[in-house]
């Protein structure tokens, strides 16, 4: 397996390199022959060849088994033509990673006052409200006046079908529960066919319970009773919002893992963003990027048929939970070590398997 990995920026160049040394343990232990490629991206690349995204990455990238994203600077770049591209929009369009699935789950250890819960949130990822992927050429945010924004929003029937079945298909594994989040009853058209969609989808998996909620009331009923709900579909930003503040509910935002997935290409990146404040100071939590990278492995094991991948991830996220669980992990979630030595301490525990 290839794996091309792209530190970004702020905290991201401390994360990955201690995801990639999970990474090549995990290789090691499973024998799973994976090779590692680092390349610049975001402000070092923007520095060294005036651009956040060298034009032969895409290639790089496209030829690989899967790509590691570290966070990136994304509010820092808005001006494409000046060479300044948001690195995770940029693949995510070009490779057209349409499913982002964050799962969000309580680890024993970590004391969380909601109870013990296992969801996921399965997010469109490629239109909706985010003005920066949802045109073919220019931005769907229009300046009218000084005083006068206009944000256009893009629904499609073929990116509804896709994510509704890559929902379905998923809650088939889990407990064959999904649920809806919309706004059906003032976004009338755009979030009513939306619905409309996963509800016929749905029809066509057997054994499938179904249930829909408005994304406000959902907002009240996850945080008070989040171990209801095992597979969430929405759309883009409310997607976003919605899996950000689950993961925040098992305990940290650091604890998120995220996979961007397409048809023939997948993305691990990290649920949050590149935390520049704390840059450099070996306090980052590495674990939501060290398990969107388990979900890559497993990713790459069910689609090459090849079992020791799977399994390789699930000893990934095992030994992430055995460091929470014995503190060998950031402040956030209750340890006491840096970035390094949390990563550190799960190739330890991953070493140590029989």
């Amino acid at each position: 397996m290839r794996m091309v990995v792209l530190p970004g920026d702020g905290i991201g160049p401390e994360i990955t390199n201690a995801t990639s040394k999970v990474l090549r343990a995990a290789s090691e232990h499973f024998q799973l022959g994976i090779v590692i490629e680092e390349r610049p991206v975001g402000h070092e690349s923007l520095r060294k060849f005036g651009t956040t995204v060298q034009p032969a990455l895409l290639e790089t990238v496209r030829s690989a088994d899967g790509l590691i994203l570290g966070p990136t600077a994304t509010f820092d770049f808005k001006d494409e033509q000046s060479g300044e591209i948001n690195p995770s929009k940029y693949f995510r369009k070009n490779l057209d990673l349409f499913a982002n699935v964050r799962p969000a789950r309580t680890y024993p250890g970590l004391r969380n006052p909601l109870g013990d819960f296992d969801l996921v949130v399965v997010r469109e990822n490629t239109e909706g409200f985010y003005a920066d992927r949802n045109m073919e050429q220019g931005n769907g945010e229009i300046l009218v006046t000084p005083d006068v924004a206009i944000s256009l929003r893009r629904i499609t029937r073929l990116c509804c079908e896709r994510i509704a079945k890559s929902a379905c298909q998923l809650a088939m594994r889990r407990k064959k529960h999904l649920t809806i989040v919309h706004k059906a009853n003032v976004l009338k058209i755009g979030d009513g066919m939306f619905l409309d969609i996963c509800r016929a989808t749905a029809q066509g998996f057997p054994g499938l319970a179904v249930d829909d909620i408005l994304v406000d009331a959902m907002m009240a009923h996850v945080v008070r009773n989040p171990d209801r709900f095992d597979v969430i579909v929405s759309t883009n930003m409310f997607g976003d919002i919605l899996s950000d503040l689950t993961a925040e509910l098992s305990g940290s935002l650091g604890l998120g893992g995220s996979l961007n997935v397409g048809a023939t290409h997948a993305m691990a990146q990290a649920a949050h963003g590149s935390a520049p404040d704390i840059a450099g100071r070996d306090v980052a939590n590495p674990f939501s990027l060290i398990l969107s990278m388990a979900l890559l492995v497993a990713w790459h094991g069910e689609r090459s048929g090849a079992a020791r991948y799977e399994e390789a991830a699930r000893a990934i996220e095992g030994a992430v939970a055995t460091a929470i669980k014995t503190g060998q992990a950031t402040k956030d979630v209750g340890g006491g070590l840096g970035t390094a030595a949390t990563g550190q301490a799960v190739v330890e525990i991953l070493a140590s398997r029989d």
